[in-house]
């Protein structure tokens, strides 16, 4: 078991890399002109990207809700769901995409995580036990409900990792390939 500093340095560094990240390409990013087209011209892309998104999303779910009792975890649940939203730029387009893609809603989205993290943390402290001590008691053990507290921070790390990956992929997606796409 890693001591409780280890942990935490590990679940920030993410959250650092993303702020880091998106500073450097908000910058870079110009005032988008008029409205960007486009199209996936292909049905059979179209249809098989727009299965692929609720399969991909069902699976990052699995992950994160099952991470205590399997491998996976709130992390690679939070990756994974963030990549089903990232099929839908590539199955169906821009448009579409820009519908998940608000900063501002992901912001949101992010930082419920990251609160609700730091929220169990103080709670914790509250009580008098270590930071992230559980609080839920054991459970049943080999279901979803043994983790105790965990499975309330694997959700919250799901959540901010989830949000954390689609701010990256909008500011990419925004500086790097919005720019060429046509206007309409």
């Amino acid at each position: 078991a890693l001591p409780i500093s280890d942990a935490n340095r590990m679940n920030s560094s993410p959250i650092v890399s993303v702020v880091g990240v998106v500073l450097l390409l908000r910058k870079e990013r110009e005032a988008p002109s008029g409205r960007k087209v486009d199209p996936v011209r292909s049905d059979a892309i179209r249809l098989f990207g727009t299965v692929m998104v609720g399969v991909v999303a069902v699976v990052g779910l699995w992950l994160a809700a099952f991470g205590l009792v399997t491998p996976g975890g709130g992390f690679q649940g939070g990756v994974a769901f963030a990549g089903a939203v990232v099929l839908v730029f590539l199955a169906c387009g821009y448009r579409p995409w820009r519908r998940f893609g608000r900063e501002t809603s992901l912001d949101r989205f992010e930082g419920a995580g990251a609160a609700a993290y730091v929220a169990l943390g103080l709670a914790a402290l509250v009580v008098g036990t270590p930071f992230l001590h559980n609080l839920l008691g054991s459970g049943t053990t080999a279901t979803l409900a043994s983790g105790g507290s965990m499975t309330v921070l694997n959700w919250a790390v799901a959540i901010e990792v989830a949000a954390a990956n689609l701010v990256l992929y909008t500011e990419f997606i925004e500086t790097y390939l919005v720019p060429h796409l046509r206007e309409r």
